[in-house]
């Protein structure tokens, strides 16, 4: 392997690429689907987000991370000063720039970083992290992407630009709905392959608590539930043909998963496949859009 593209497979590694683009993307793709136009500064933002709260929770996460075997976080513990340091002046300066180019992003931006400070450092009453608490973990994660997906969005739109043709009040709910409760799926086999750190370190997740076989149906449970939610939407007249077809995204995870399951545990590899899997489809959702071709 190249120097270089040994410098890029660390930098994706580190920054946890795959979740920054599965952020960006479903911005995008949700921006679009609330106001048909494409709000370029909301993706923008959004990558940039996710980029510094993962950048940010790899320098927190370093004793889950080894104890997982997790890529990389031999690097992270050499410049854990400097990523640190480094991401909360790059967050700073990004903050006080923001109402030069999108105003009405600010109080969003600052309840997404709050949330991502509060979820990765010990800020809550008796030193504890989000992250250690039962539930709320990987509710707060969910809570995270609906802010970049769908209040970035709204924020900028600002009552100015409408709604999308054949989009109401109600769709939206039912998008983001559908979007919680699947990104919540997601959550959960990410514990499950990292059972082994969280237990070490006191952090209480389905897997932890429940056990894999149970985390597994919770899983199932949650992308059949989100599915159920786009199904509703279509069915009552809701939710346009557009926004429904996102049903492949869990229907895939669920057959993958089911594969992983029957043959062994799941892995880093799964949980990274699976979110490639997804940014691939919001990719071909947009070169259909772009190619104006049926059902957009």
């Amino acid at each position: 392997m190249s120097s270089g593209s040994g410098a890029l497979t660390l930098f994706a590694t580190v920054s946890r690429l795959h979740i920054v683009t599965i952020g960006c993307l479903g911005t995008l793709t949700f921006g679009w689907l609330l106001s048909g136009r494409y709000l370029l500064v909301c993706a923008a933002f959004s990558a940039l987000d996710w980029f510094l709260v993962n950048l940010l929770n790899r320098v927190v996460d370093i004793p889950e991370d080894e104890a997982n075997r997790i890529a990389g976080t031999d690097f992270v513990r050499r410049n854990a000063r400097t990523m640190k340091w480094g991401g909360l002046a790059l967050l700073a300066a990004s903050i006080a720039a923001t109402p030069l180019v999108a105003g009405a992003l600010v109080p969003w931006r600052l309840a997404f970083h709050a949330l991502g400070l509060a979820y990765n450092w010990p800020l809550l009453p008796g030193g504890r992290r989000i992250k250690q608490l039962y539930f709320w973990k990987n509710t707060a994660s969910a809570v995270g992407f609906l802010l970049t997906l769908f209040a970035y969005p709204l924020a900028i739109m600002g009552g100015r630009v409408p709604l999308a043709p054949g989009v109401t009040s109600t769709s939206v709910v039912l998008l983001a709905t559908f979007f919680f409760l699947f990104e919540l799926s997601y959550e959960v086999l990410y514990d499950l392959r990292d059972a082994a750190g969280d237990l070490a370190s006191g952090i209480r997740t389905y897997p932890v608590v429940h056990g894999e076989a149970v985390a597994l149906r919770i899983v199932y449970a949650l992308a059949g539930a989100a599915a159920a939610a786009l199904v509703l939407g279509y069915a009552t007249g809701a939710l346009p043909w557009r926004a429904v077809v996102m049903i492949a995204a869990p229907a895939l995870q669920i057959a993958y998963t089911r594969r992983v399951e029957r043959a062994r545990r799941v892995t880093t590899g799964d949980c990274v496949t699976l979110t490639w899997i997804g940014a691939s489809l919001l990719a071909c959702y947009h070169l259909w859009i772009l190619a104006k071709l049926p059902g957009v």
